[in-house]
């Protein structure tokens, strides 16, 4: 049997710490690993970390990351990254982190 998949899911929210806000999810095929950012900065921090510390081998950003978030984390780290997409988010006032971050 092959090792899980390390992934991780980066979501952004005002207030987001990713040393306290984060929690495994643990499967037999996938073990991801949720964390909470509060700007786009600090996701591409954090998962160039993952990815150089943790093992982890691909990432899925939340909705709230726009094309520019999506492209700077993107950069950051050589493992396949994905998004959610909203043009408008809800848990950040119907405006796309682009608006807030980019």
């Amino acid at each position: 049997m092959s090792s899980p998949l390390k992934a991780a899911f980066i979501f952004v929210a005002p207030g987001g710490d990713p040393k306290q806000h984060r929690n495994w999810v643990l499967t037999e095929g996938v073990e991801l690993l949720a964390v909470a950012v509060s700007n786009y900065a600090q996701a591409a921090e954090l998962a160039k970390d993952l990815v150089e510390n943790e093992g982890i081998a691909a990432i899925e950003l939340c909705g709230g990351f726009g094309a520019a978030g999506t492209a700077m984390v993107a950069a950051a780290v050589d493992v396949p990254v994905g998004v959610v997409r909203f043009d408008v988010h809800p848990g950040l006032n119907n405006v796309s982190g682009d608006t807030l971050f980019g």
